[in-house]
């Protein structure tokens, strides 16, 4: 199935970054997380991407274009001008990049890719947020519920430490819990065809009109999400992201 990515935006409230790259191009570890998004898709035979570009759009274009070069050992003779490659780093990925327009709002850019949705259901979800939701799973509830749109609902995350205290005494330090207190969106869509006329133009906000038309017509339904769900909206959250990964607990991408 096609996966549709938002990677257009300024990403302004991660500005040690993105003031030189697009945000979804800011690396944990030695990969951006728009990569280890496409991972995750991956993993499950889901691998032909199409990604919404804008804000700094070349980075990630030059990004993709050179990929294979920049990851593979080879070596260059400067008299012929021959290559040639020892270490490759293929992937089965197929990925169609999209200019959406600078200024173009997240539904905006949905629509501009209109033309490569066809007449299929189709996984859309942001640069920035990483989870180990079950796709299959999650693929299985659309089919079984015949909606326009399921959006994968997660906990928030909190941004403080939780203590548990008992007469002064602290039973439980918890840094950075999940919250289990009520559901936000954490992207990771599946949509039908459909559900584009609710978008009205490249200034449509998809989370505005677009998802509470859905939702009064009984056409949105969620996915609960219980288990990892983190976005990268700081540095705070970045660095969150870098240590999980060097734990070993990112171990899905």
């Amino acid at each position: 199935m096609k996966v549709f990515l938002l990677a257009g935006g300024f990403g302004t409230r991660l500005a040690e970054y993105s003031n030189l790259i697009p945000k979804p191009m800011v690396p944990i570890g030695d990969k951006p997380i728009l990569w280890r998004i496409m991972k995750t898709f991956a993993n499950y035979g889901h691998n032909e991407f199409f990604i919404a570009l804008g804000y700094k759009s070349e980075v990630i274009k030059d990004y993709f274009l050179n990929y294979y070069t920049l990851n593979s050992d080879f070596t260059v003779d400067l008299n012929s001008g021959s290559v040639t490659t020892h270490r490759e780093a293929r992937l089965d990925w197929k990925i169609t990049l999209i200019d959406t327009g600078k200024d173009s709002m997240t539904g905006g850019r949905l629509l501009r890719m209109k033309e490569y949705i066809n007449d299929e259901p189709f996984f859309l979800t942001y640069g920035d947020g990483l989870s180990d939701v079950n796709l299959d799973n999650l693929l299985s509830f659309h089919k079984s519920h015949g909606k326009l749109v399921t959006v994968t609902a997660v906990h928030p995350g909190a941004r403080f430490g939780e203590l548990l205290i008992e007469n002064d005494e602290v039973k439980i330090f918890q840094e950075k819990p999940q919250t289990q207190k009520g559901w936000i969106n954490g992207g990771y869509f599946i949509m039908q065809p459909e559900f584009l006329d609710f978008i009205e133009n490249h200034n449509t906000i998809l989370e505005k009109e677009p998802l509470e038309i859905a939702s009064k017509k009984g056409q949105l339904m969620a996915f609960k999400h219980e288990g990892f769900w983190q976005c990268m909206d700081t540095k705070r959250d970045k660095e969150y992201l870098e240590q999980l990964l060097k734990n070993g607990k990112l171990d899905f991408i």
